[in-house]
């Protein structure tokens, strides 16, 4: 398709989690251990972040691998049920699956730049969730690329995800690239880090981090959508 004159970019990437679509967790291990009869409850949750939140620290600085991720933040409860972490870990991508949607504008914005720009989605998250999600909400087919982490073997924010996705993409220039994110310590920086453009999706007025300055910054798809088409 013809790319528009107005768009100042011939790629838009986008982070899926909490930029796209919505990440609830905590709905999603309610579902999945009610299926072995556990009645998860705030506290489970509480404690299980606390074991995860480390872990997704670790995975995005290269110090652990995805497998070890998804295994190990389901250890303890694997030990309770006498199940297998991976067992546990594949339930609870499953039900995440079932309960997953798009964020608010987020059909609006994609059906916006349909043939203005390609589009693409670098994701930390797990090669299970991401591809039945886009075809559970017919979205796949707006995207180019799907770039996933664990099948890269490298995490937001280190450039080489972004290499990686720029060699699938055809070295396009890179000031004509831009990566959407919520997340500014793995999708802004990992963007800053390699060269190209970003928009920070900071739909909760956080403060920016220090050292981190996105090009762009926007607290809804709408408004996203606004910029980049008006």
């Amino acid at each position: 398709m013809p790319h528009s004159t107005s768009l100042p970019f011939d790629w838009v990437l986008f982070d899926a989690d909490e930029t796209l679509f919505h990440f609830d967790a905590f709905a999603g291990l309610r579902l999945m251990f009610a299926g072995f009869g556990v009645d998860f409850g705030q506290a489970d949750f509480d404690e299980y972040q606390a074991v995860n939140k480390p872990l997704w620290v670790d995975y995005q600085d290269g110090r652990i691998s995805a497998a070890e991720l998804q295994t190990r933040r389901f250890e303890p409860w694997a030990a309770r049920l006498q199940l297998t972490p991976q067992r546990l870990n594949s339930a609870f991508l499953t039900a995440m699956a079932e309960i997953c949607a798009p964020l608010p504008g987020a059909r609006d914005l994609l059906a916006a730049l349909q043939g203005k720009a390609k589009l693409g989605i670098i994701t930390n998250g797990f090669t299970e969730l991401q591809t039945v999600r886009l075809e559970r909400t017919g979205l796949q087919h707006h995207f180019d690329i799907l770039v996933i982490s664990e099948e890269v073997g490298i995490a937001k924010p280190d450039a080489g995800i972004f290499e990686h996705a720029l060699k699938l993409m055809q070295h396009p220039p890179r000031e004509r690239v831009l990566m959407v994110g919520d997340n500014p310590h793995s999708d802004i920086l990992g963007g800053i880090n390699a060269g190209i453009h970003t928009c920070w999706y900071n739909a909760h007025g956080q403060q920016v981090p220090t050292g981190i300055s996105p090009h762009y910054q926007v607290n809804s798809l709408s408004e996203l959508q606004a910029l980049l088409c008006s």
